[in-house]
């Protein structure tokens, strides 16, 4: 890549939304691209009850995992170190980063393939190694196309869900030497996996993420459509795997529920092209595997929401993205507005543990709370009650306080107001008064009230309250 880029500060968002609802080429393929997603997944689920039977289950297996979390990742450690997998703890991203680019360094890498991984977005792997002298790749077609752009992916699933096909033909024509611009979709794909195909087999280390993981048996899950995944934990001789606490499940037997919800809900596929399952590095006599399996566990905030009762239900996600491709602002927004690793409704309530509520509070008020997102995810994450929780703690009194960042967006202003508005409110003769007053000076209300008028009509007080209507009404 040619320049480094990192996260946004959220004090950018209003901005990034302006600019992404002013431009309507962006606007409209978005919207073509959620019609699509949306009407794959109708399809996948035309028995109402057979989804609503598998949802129950999913949230079921989800929350019982998190219930049992602590015992469970100690039982995954275990197992996996029995089975001859290297388990590292990681509470930061920084931690994360470095226990990353100590393997690299005791084995001599220099290359590094990666497969599809938001959690390597989320500690921004590709830059620390970067600094560590250390080249790390994409090998997912659409984190390759990002990444050439220099962009970051504004999907969970689908990282150049953004990007058109002439724009992606362009792309490759400046990028890839020796390439032609063409908009032929199928060609495309081909230039883009001859680009990276040798890269598999130069690779000092492959690097993934991890749908799950399963305690019972120390097992990593990988789903996948493109076979870079498989490819990237095979064929180097050292395997990383990275990904957060959240991901264990008690036993082999939950990840087929949760399998079905989570492809069906994502691409609108029945199964996916692949799905692997890695337990150990290569034993004798075997083919292929690599040499030597780690896996990092990271924190990274999660354990704040998990010790809150409310809040811990944010890490029962699976990421299938199903939220944002029903949401009614990500499909005008689109993902890079929202400035996070991870975007749209299920972004607005994951971003504050892992960045601070002040660092990330104005997601929480991104909504319509029409509760599209709450209907459609696969494990009934109550994703709008939490919305309304993170705006709560965004006002919240020092005293009150409960999560880093915790009352970032009170201001004095907005606290006298409502301290007046109390005050009116609590007391009859000083509400009549105060209703009296704005009735008859209805006029002097102002043209320009803030963000209400951006695109409503000015408030301003009848001219007569209620209590004189019924006073003149004749009996």
């Amino acid at each position: 890549m040619s320049q480094v880029i990192h996260f946004h500060p959220d004090a950018d968002f209003k901005a990034r939304s302006l600019a992404a609802v002013q431009d309507p080429g962006q606007r409209k393929n978005f919207r073509g691209a959620m019609d699509f997603l949306q009407d794959k997944r109708r399809v996948q689920f035309p028995d109402q009850l057979e989804l609503e039977g598998l949802r129950d289950i999913g949230s079921a297996i989800r929350r019982n995992s998190l219930a049992r979390l602590p015992e469970l990742l100690v039982q995954l450690e275990t197992r996996m170190t029995a089975n001859g997998i290297q388990v590292h703890w990681a509470a930061t991203a920084d931690e994360a980063n470095a226990i990353a680019i100590e393997i690299a360094r005791r084995v001599n890498a220099r290359t590094i393939a990666k497969g599809k991984s938001m959690v390597s977005e989320e500690i921004e792997f590709n830059h620390a190694m970067k600094a560590a002298g250390i080249e790390a790749f994409e090998t997912d077609m659409g984190e390759y196309i990002v990444e050439l752009a220099g962009e970051k992916p504004s999907h969970i699933i689908m990282p150049a869900i953004h990007k058109t096909k002439q724009a992606i033909a362009a792309l490759f024509a400046e990028k890839i030497p020796g390439v032609a611009y063409t908009e032929d979709v199928d060609e495309l794909i081909k230039i883009g996996r001859q680009a990276l195909r040798r890269k598999f087999a130069d690779a000092d280390i492959g690097l993934s993420g991890a749908n799950f993981l399963v305690a019972e048996t120390g097992t990593i899950c990988l789903v996948e459509n493109e076979g870079n995944g498989r490819l990237c934990t095979t064929v180097p001789r050292v395997h990383i795997a990275v990904t957060g606490i959240e991901k264990v499940l008690e036993k082999l037997e939950h990840v087929l529920p949760l399998y079905s919800l989570l492809t069906r809900s994502a691409t609108g596929q029945s199964i996916t092209t692949y799905f692997n399952l890695i337990s150990r590095p290569r034993q004798p006599g075997e083919k292929d595997g690599p040499e030597e399996v780690h896996l990092i566990l990271l924190d990274n905030g999660r354990s704040q929401a998990y010790a809150d009762e409310q809040l811990r239900a944010t890490l029962q996600c699976i990421r299938c993205g199903a939220c944002m491709n029903h949401c009614p602002v990500y499909a005008r927004i689109g993902g890079h507005a929202y400035g996070t690793t991870y975007p749209g409704p299920i972004g607005a309530i994951v971003s504050p543990h892992m960045m601070g509520l002040d660092a990330t509070y104005p997601l929480a008020f991104a909504s319509t709370l029409c509760g599209a997102c709450v209907e459609v995810c696969p494990v009934k994450i109550p994703i709008t009650d939490i919305l309304v929780r993170l705006r709560n703690e965004a006002q919240a009194r020092p005293e009150t306080a409960s999560l880093r960042g915790s009352g970032a967006g009170r201001s004095k202003l907005a606290s006298a107001f409502w301290a007046g508005w109390t005050l009116v409110y609590s007391r009859l003769k000083v509400y009549r008064l105060t209703s009296w007053l704005l009735s008859r000076g209805h006029a002097l209300s102002p043209i320009e009230q803030g963000a209400w008028t951006y695109s409503r009509t000015a408030l301003k007080p009848a001219p007569k309250r209620l209590r004189d209507l019924l006073k003149d009404r004749k009996p």
